[in-house]
């Protein structure tokens, strides 16, 4: 059985592949989908722990499009197919996109985000994320030389984008970079972002797209 989905939106299939070919820059490996009443969810992997030792956040982008049909659907695929498809459907104004063949080692994919049950706790703007989020991209490229190891390149970003972002709580700057390199955030630096705690949760919502941070297990009793 060939799985597939069809976008309410004519426009929306290039909206998607602008977003997926934003996160493969970052992290060129799969996305989760997600379809069920009418809409899309497309996760992202941004940022996650690479083994028990690695102390990263785990943080996802999530956007959301209207479906025209009923699809109902929980699957993991390559990002670079994924988006080879939509790039064949925007040049037949095909409708309909079959999902590709499905992947399962995906660590990040089985760590599944709450639906519901969120409460707002706060607010911030486009333009201190965009700061954080630029700042700490600045920090990397001045700790990490051409040629550094992979192991470094790992320890090094796991610090900068571990730390905290000021007067928000639980929130680290990996969610402002998330937010900058997925396009999330608007030209207009006073634009307000939510932000939103479920559970071990965390959540910063814009007009744009949502990017979801699991907190650590020490942060929890902070």
């Amino acid at each position: 059985m060939i799985r597939s989905f069809t976008l309410a939106d004519p426009l929306a299939a290039e909206d998607l592949a602008t977003y997926l070919g934003r996160a493969g820059r970052v992290e060129d490996g799969s996305v989760r989908l997600v379809a069920g009443s009418g809409v899309l969810a497309v996760y992202t992997a941004i940022l996650y722990p690479h083994g028990l030792l690695d102390e990263s956040p785990t943080v996802l982008g999530l956007r959301t499009l209207a479906l025209s049909d009923r699809s109902e659907f929980d699957a993991v695929v390559p990002v670079r197919s994924l988006l080879d498809r939509l790039t064949r459907a925007g040049t037949l104004r095909a409708a309909t996109i079959a999902l590709p063949t499905e992947v399962s080692t995906v660590t990040w994919a089985g760590i599944s985000p709450p639906r519901g049950g969120w409460k707002r706790v706060g607010r911030t703007t486009a333009g201190i994320l965009e700061s954080v989020g630029r700042s700490g991209i600045e920090a990397v490229a001045e700790a990490v030389p051409t040629g550094t190891g992979e192991q470094i390149v790992r320890r090094v970003r796991s610090e900068v984008w571990g730390r905290p972002i000021d007067a928000l709580e639980h929130v680290p700057a990996g969610a402002a970079f998330a937010a900058v390199s997925l396009g999330f955030l608007g030209p207009d630096p006073v634009e307000e972002v939510g932000v939103y705690e479920a559970g071990a949760w965390s959540r910063l919502t814009s007009t744009r797209g949502h990017v979801l941070v699991r907190r650590r297990s020490w942060s929890l009793l902070g």
